[in-house]
């Protein structure tokens, strides 16, 4: 038998949006109380809370998977460097689960706090 491990090779956002992280943690709040919803997950790596909208799986979504490539339909994230695992604000809970294992996550944080207007680390951008 034969193992064969094929990483992706590209992942394809097609629309980011940022937040600053109290902000977002007030919007996620009222649309909790709103829907009278359970509690919340925001994934969390190397400083980025952020929340993928994937495509719906249909034959296209599936041919360009086989093929490596994952297409997300948008990302929302915000700046959150400390790491904690529930966020009590506006009388809602948030958890956060850390991904940092995921390679994938990993360069993707990365890569949102360069694109970053809130970053602290992006001296050329505003606060």
């Amino acid at each position: 038998m034969e193992i064969s491990i094929e990483p992706w090779k590209k992942l394809i956002i097609h629309e980011v949006i940022e937040y600053r992280f109290e902000d977002w943690v007030k919007q996620i709040a009222f649309s909790t109380r709103s829907s009278g919803g359970g509690i919340p997950t925001m994934q969390w790596t190397n400083g980025i809370v952020f929340s993928p909208a994937n495509f719906p799986t249909t034959n296209s979504t599936v041919d360009e998977q086989l093929k490596g490539t994952l297409h997300w339909s948008s990302v929302s994230f915000a700046i959150k460097e400390k790491f904690e695992k529930q966020i009590v604000k506006e009388n809602a809970t948030i958890n956060l689960v850390d991904v940092s294992v995921n390679e994938i996550f990993k360069e993707l944080a990365t890569s949102l706090k360069t694109k970053s207007k809130y970053a602290t680390s992006n001296p050329g951008k505003s606060q």
